[in-house]
């Protein structure tokens, strides 16, 4: 193979500069929950530079101690030896509560020769530009605000609570007194906030859903630009929720948080004395106004009902009239001492994108339905229709049409309906979203217009998910597996909503801790979900104090005391509280997730394990094993091929090889030693108990070969019994047509075990199979999501009986990661991407493939493509001897073995390293490269 270098060496008009500054796993920096953040950059030019490291970097801290920014602040500057651009220590005193300070960056770096006897190039980056960081409210005694709700009783049991808006009016002085107001706001239950009728904020399902009893998110908001001089009134809008709502699949199970949403909310303005001196010149207390909202209800299952003829225009703002007609508040019992109010690092949740209609037409019934051709996540948004007064629209909504009918069996008990009675104001049309429940929808049924009444610009479809960062794409010459990476993205979105759901749609869309474990490599590809998770998993830890030790199988934990799975230990479901860390870190290079987690990691493997004599786990214990096996029982979804013992204990032994390490990063040796040599142990107990002495897996089904070949349990060194299993597992493949036949804990590895043993044509030929089940099935018919099951849809277009059947399940999806890193060939060599593996295998019916990752260090990028074989194999005889081929008369031959043209292109960011390994070659045989464009033109074996 011949390389070909098309990088730059840094000039004068390419020099590097630092970029992205990042506090924490903070989108901006605004509203910080900590006093100490971290700090990540990235190094950019615009060529990137050839074998461009970091050797040392300086950081300057600007605070603002003056009246405006304008004044001159205080800076200090520290040199750090170090090559490390990822979450860094913080070099300054500590970020006082409200306190904005700014910050830049540059590095200083080397242009390493290709030729180590040469000296390396010295380089020095220009300065990064300023990035500005504002501390939240870092202390309890920060709030003066209460939380604050309404006078009137709760609804009775299984009834949903009406929203309520409250309002407080409040005057300032004249403008020049207050130079910054910031908002800092929170809810039990889902708030949306306005100030003199002006929405504040562009945020969705606020604050968020976490453990409330335990943390509580809050927001802040700049409304310098909303407020005006003399009188001011702030409104808050709060909905029942996570909070209060119905949560689980039993109809009627509401408050498992509370009876009473509520809010807090405190408005600060900094005057211009120069000094910090913030004055709350609102806090919520029992002197604010309550009112019923419009809407008549909100919930997350069932929708949304609103009633025009209830609306108060301009309730929030100064010239409304809320004499006499408004009730009063008062203030809720909560300890904040107990209840943690923190600033997340989390995206909240936003309108990312607008779907428009695909189609408008009638049901064989003569329903009127609309198509938006994406199964997506999120609400519908209507404008422009006129109705009289009282006259209701009723929107329906489903991911899939049965018989050309509206499927909304899946949904179980949730009504998924949002309802807007009209006012019958003549001279306004109706123009609205519903604010506080969201959707899993393709399709809806509209009640209450005629085909001729609506249009396609009378509907829209609002896509709602955490805003987090989209870092990774992948393509290919298949258009199918491109579609079906599509789906995969488009899964996550509905999914990541706050919390990572198993689905979005129907009476669930709960935590559960199996998908997201299963799921967390691919999702960590597909965007930055690093704070996310992190978020994510301090409830974890809490939910799992609270259950005994036991990590709950949904987190946050609401079906305690509802359902028995939740109180007794599973494998691979509890095992995301060391596998879902240990992703994390692997991709974000946190170190500090591991620490954070290291109690609740080791409770679980310590404590919460129920083992057997053989320090295995329990053969009696449930399991939910190979969840969702396309062989089980439509609603016995544990009855898997492969034993759920067998596969507890094949976790079991993984994870505490994983424990090992994770204790060599958290620095506790002692614990190092033990976990490996539990694992060494475990192992070969495993081997013991479930693989023969000729290389024989019990179970002999993909997911049993899989998980023992991927996790390493067949004996090191030992090459004839990995032939065996290899073997077994191809000839498994092959005998099954290259049909799946794994469920939630095969599926992430059973292409990877093919690859890795042999076996890569056969993990192309199952990647590309169309038959049901297999991983294109779905999008040959039809799906633009990842099904729960591999037939949520049967060939013959019925939807699958079984009571769990969703159209937007992610945990399937896990093949993408054996799209991004075998196929597209990239992977972490070390935590944070700051070396990593550049492996593509092409294979199957590929002509090439494309794969990018923007990553800590920045943007990763692999490009291949294969030409036609190149004609030897015509040559090339089924019977060979001794490498020889030999032809029809016997004669004998050098054995000729076609080949076809192979190009790679690669693209490696500043201060990283990338280990080059060609189709064909072992790891030990590849090359490391640094910065820069790196292409590579060769033959490659057919």
């Amino acid at each position: 193979m011949t390389l070909v270098d098309l990088s730059v060496k840094p000039t004068s008009r390419n020099r590097v500069r630092p970029v992205d500054i990042r506090f924490e796993h903070h989108p901006d920096g605004f509203g910080i929950g900590t006093d100490k953040p971290r700090l990540s950059w990235r190094l950019s030019a615009s060529t990137v530079p050839h074998n461009w490291m970091q050797k040392s970097y300086q950081v300057q801290i600007r605070r603002h101690t003056g009246k405006t920014s304008d004044q001159t602040p205080d800076v200090q500057t520290w040199r750090v030896p170090s090559d490390s651009s990822i979450l860094n220590q913080w070099p300054g005193q500590p970020l006082r509560s409200r306190e904005t300070a700014s910050v830049r960056v540059l590095a200083s770096g080397n242009s390493l020769p290709d030729d180590p006897g040469l000296v390396a190039n010295s380089d020095l980056s220009v300065w990064s530009e300023w990035q500005d960081v504002e501390a939240g409210l870092l202390q309890v005694s920060d709030w003066k605000a209460k939380f604050v709700t309404s006078t009137s009783p709760p609804p009775k049991d299984g009834v949903p609570h009406r929203p309520t808006l409250y309002r407080k009016e409040f005057t300032l002085e004249p403008k020049g007194k207050h130079t910054r107001a910031r908002l800092y706001i929170s809810a039990l239950g889902l708030y949306a906030a306005s100030i003199n009728g002006r929405r504040v904020g562009d945020l969705h399902m606020a604050p968020g859903w976490t453990s409330y009893h335990h943390r509580l998110q809050y927001q802040i908001f700049d409304v310098t630009d909303l407020l005006r001089d003399g009188k001011n009134v702030i409104g808050v809008e709060v909905a029942e929720g996570w909070y209060a709502g119905r949560l689980m699949w039993i109809p009627g199970l509401r408050n498992r948080y509370g009876d009473k949403p509520g809010f807090i909310a405190q408005l600060e303005t900094q005057d211009d004395s120069g000094t910090y001196d913030y004055s709350p010149q609102v806090v919520s207390d029992d002197s604010w106004a309550s009112h019923p909202s419009p809407r008549q209800s909100a919930s997350i299952y069932d929708g949304e009902v609103y009633d025009a003829r209830e609306e108060l225009s301009d309730w929030a703002s100064p010239e409304f009239d809320a004499a006499g007609s408004w009730d009063s508040t008062r203030i809720l019992d909560v300890d904040l001492e107990k209840v943690q109010l923190f600033s997340p690092d989390v995206p909240p949740v936003r309108v990312t994108q607008t779907v428009g209609v695909v189609d408008i037409f009638k049901s064989p019934s003569g329903k009127l339905l609309v198509d938006f051709g994406q199964n997506l996540v999120g609400k519908v948004r209507i404008r422009g229709l006129h109705k009289p007064k009282g006259h209701e629209l009723q929107i329906r909504h489903a991911e899939v049409l049965e018989n050309g009918e509206l499927g909304t069996r899946p949904l179980r008990n949730a009504k998924a309906i949002d309802k807007y009675i009209f006012s019958g104001d003549e001279r306004a049309s109706a123009s609205w979203s519903p604010e506080f429940t969201f959707h899993g929808f393709r399709y809806i049924e509209l009640t209450g217009v005629s085909p001729e009444e609506v249009s396609k610009d009378n509907l829209s479809a609002l896509v709602l998910h955490s805003d987090m960062r989209r870092t990774g794409h992948f393509s290919c010459s298949n258009e199918l597996i491109t579609k079906l990476h599509e789906n995969v993205v488009w899964g996550m979105r509905g999914n990541f909503l706050s919390v990572p759901t198993d689905c979005p749609q129907r009476d669930e869309r709960l935590g559960w801790t199996g998908d997201i474990q299963v799921f967390s490599p691919t999702a960590s590809f597909i965007y930055d979900c690093s704070g996310f998770l992190a978020n994510w998993l301090r409830d974890l830890s809490i939910d799992q104090g609270t259950n005994g030790g036991v990590v709950p199988c949904v987190v946050p934990d609401v079906i305690r005391g509802y359902s028995a799975e939740d109180s007794m230990p599973e494998a691979v479901w509890d095992d995301a509280a060391v596998l879902v860390p240990w992703t994390v870190y692997n991709w974000s290079g946190d170190a500090d997730v591991l620490r954070r987690q290291w109690a609740s990691m080791r409770t679980h493997v310590d404590s919460s394990i129920k083992r057997g004599p053989d320090g295995l786990w329990d053969e009696d214990n449930f399991q939910f094993g190979d969840w969702l096996d396309p062989n089980a029982p439509t609603e016995q979804a544990d009855f898997a091929r492969t034993d759920g013992t067998m596969v507890a204990d094949a976790y079991l032994v993984h994870i505490t090889e994983v424990m090992a390490r994770v204790a060599v990063v958290v620095g506790d040796a002692e614990s190092a030693r033990r976990y490996q040599g539990d694992y060494e142990v475990l192992k070969s107990r495993y081997r013991d108990k479930y693989i023969s002495p000729g290389g024989l897996v019990v179970g002999d089904a993909q997911t049993a070969l899989a998980l023992s070949i991927r996790f390493g349990l067949l004996e090191a060194g030992d090459t004839a019994k990995q032939a065996v299993a290899g073997r077994r597992l191809a000839r498994l493949a092959r005998k099954g047509g290259l049909l799946v036949a794994t469920g939630f804990a095969g599926t992430p590895v059973v292409l990877h075990a093919l690859a890795e043993s042999g076996s890569l044509d056969l993990a192309y030929g199952m990647l590309q199979q169309k038959t049901c089940p297999s991983f294109l099935y779905p999008v040959t018919m039809g799906a633009t999501t990842i099904w729960e099951r591999w037939d949520s849809m049967l060939p013959d277009g019925s939807i699958n009986p079984g009571s769990m059947t969703s159209f937007n399940h992610y945990a399937l999806g896990s093949v993408a990661n054996f799209l991004h890193s075998v196929v597209g060939g990239i992977s972490p060599l070390q935590p944070g991407w700051a070396t990593f593996l550049v492996r593509p295998r092409p294979g199957g019916e590929l002509r090439h493939a494309e794969v990018r990752y923007d990553g800590p260090h920045g943007t990763v990028a692999v490009r291949w493509e294969v030409g036609e074989a190149d004609g030897e194999a015509e040559a090339t005889t089924p019977t060979t001897e001794g490498g020889a081929a030999v032809g029809e008369d016997g004669a004998r031959a050098p054995l000729r073995r076609a080949t076809r043209a192979f190009q790679l292109r690669v693209e490696v960011p500043p201060n990283s390293r990338a280990l080059v390994v060609l189709p064909g070659q072992g790891e030990g045989d590849g090359e490391w490269v640094g910065s820069g464009t790196h292409e590579r033109a060769g033959q490659i074996p057919a």
